[in-house]
């Protein structure tokens, strides 16, 4: 059971990490974010996420990215998770305020 858990990851509480203050990173390009997106979230480009590690990391909190599709938002909690940042990807924006 181990073995298959690990393999296909376990199932992230979003909304217990949102009540717990983390910090929700649209990854969209700000054209994007103007479309549509979840109240508190912040807009950071994923090609800009490196640019902002020191502050994401100032606010010592989780942080749950997400973007259109979960391709980007993938990348971007990479970055933050290979920063020393506890990342989780949230996928697209619209499925992710479902679950919040």
């Amino acid at each position: 059971m181990l073995g298959i858990r690990k393999l296909f990851g376990s199932k992230t509480d979003f909304r217990s990490l949102v009540q717990s203050g983390a910090v929700i990173l649209d990854v969209r390009t700000p054209a994007e974010y103007k479309t549509g997106h979840i109240k508190g979230s912040v807009n950071i480009p994923v090609d800009q996420v490196g640019a902002h590690i020191t502050d994401l990391k100032k606010k010592n909190k989780p942080v749950i990215t997400c973007c259109r599709s979960g391709a980007r938002s993938a990348m971007a909690a990479s970055v933050l998770k290979t920063a020393g940042i506890e990342a989780f990807n949230g996928g697209a924006w619209n499925e992710l305020s479902n679950k919040i």
